[in-house]
């Protein structure tokens, strides 16, 4: 059975990269792709890279008929998308890439976004799209609501250690580096190459950084208590990747064989050898993330370091994921390119 599915948001570097790994999608086959900024364009045109494709031109979305289309993936910024998604055709299921059906309280996403939900309704029937943990919700939901890049690293590394009562919950520090395509295709001043090459920076400092709601959400509700890491992402001069480092009280062995455990079935997601680091070189391009777990000097303690790529298993590819899984295919499918090297 071939699915017909529509990305609106499709010149974006997540609608690029959707488009990208279902072009190797044995069932998927895509029937619209919209972006209101870029209408009347050729795919083509706006990404060179996927010229060979025979895709179909770039509509606005208010143009697509979706009367034969059973999936939507929405690549818009926040509160944009919750705007479209309200008048979508109530028979599409829908993946949805930004923050705007992440948090569950509506009173949680005034306060990390600024301003009100103008879908509650929606916001109540979403579910929430970390794949590995969300499983059996997703495949029966009508809307998924996809996670940060930066809150997927982490829950990929916490989640398992939580639930393991192996860590001190009161002693978590993530330490987290992505690559300036986490920051979105638009125009910024500061992502310039002369303002961004050459260094590094630090951002969203204080308990800003909005993936933090999804953090307390999240390993809160785990844990049946309150839970609130101390996380501070950095902004750093590569494409695509993140790296998170993870400073944990607990014994390098216990957090080595909980996450082991909790992982040794899952297609996408490798525990390193005990004293191992992953490298975002080995995971670009593709839906893995690798974990590496090692002793620190001191008694009790001990590093959790993730690399995945904030793209593809950060957001578009673990869409795909989700998606294959509300519409009955293989979980993998689509999803198994290896990783670009070097």
């Amino acid at each position: 059975m071939t699915h017909s599915v529509a990305i609106i948001g499709a010149s974006g570097y997540t609608g690029a990269e959707l488009i990208r790994l279902i072009a190797t999608h044995p069932s998927i086959e895509i029937a619209a792709l919209a972006a209101n900024s870029k209408a009347g364009q050729s795919v083509g045109a706006v990404f060179p890279h996927l010229r060979h494709l025979d895709l179909p031109d770039l509509v606005t979305w208010e143009e697509i008929d979706f009367s034969g289309i059973e999936l939507c993936f929405c690549a818009l910024p926040h509160k944009t998308s919750q705007e479209v998604i309200s008048q979508l055709p109530g028979h599409l299921k829908i993946v949805d890439l930004s923050a705007d059906f992440r948090l569950r309280d509506p009173a949680d996403y005034q306060r990390w976004y600024g301003n009100d939900h103008a879908a509650p309704e929606l916001q109540k029937e979403a579910v929430y799209g970390l794949t590995e943990f969300y499983r059996d919700e997703i495949a029966g939901a009508r809307l998924v609501a996809g996670t940060g890049c930066n809150a997927a690293t982490g829950q990929f590394i916490l989640r398992p250690l939580i639930e393991a009562g192996v860590i001190d919950l009161d002693e978590i520090i993530l330490d987290l580096i992505c690559g300036v395509s986490g920051a979105g295709r638009s125009l910024k001043e500061n992502l310039l190459h002369a303002e961004l090459s050459e260094g590094t920076n630090a951002y969203g400092l204080g308990g800003t950084h909005r993936h933090l709601g999804e953090f307390d959400q999240e390993f809160s509700a785990l844990a049946g208590r309150p839970v609130n890491i101390r996380f501070t992402p950095h902004l750093a001069p590569f494409n695509r990747g993140i790296l998170a480092t993870c400073y944990l009280k607990g014994e390098a062995e216990a957090v080595h064989a909980a996450l082991s455990a909790a992982y040794a079935e899952e297609p996408f997601i490798e525990v390193l050898p005990l004293g191992q680091a992953p490298s975002t070189h080995h995971v670009r391009g593709s839906n893995f993330c690798h974990i590496g777990v090692s002793a620190e000097r001191g008694a009790g303690q001990c590093q959790v370091v993730a690399a995945l790529d904030n793209l593809c298993k950060g957001s578009s590819g673990q869409a795909l994921q989700n998606a294959n899984l509300m519409l009955g295919e293989e979980e993998t499918a689509g999803l198994m390119l290896a990783p670009c090297f070097p």
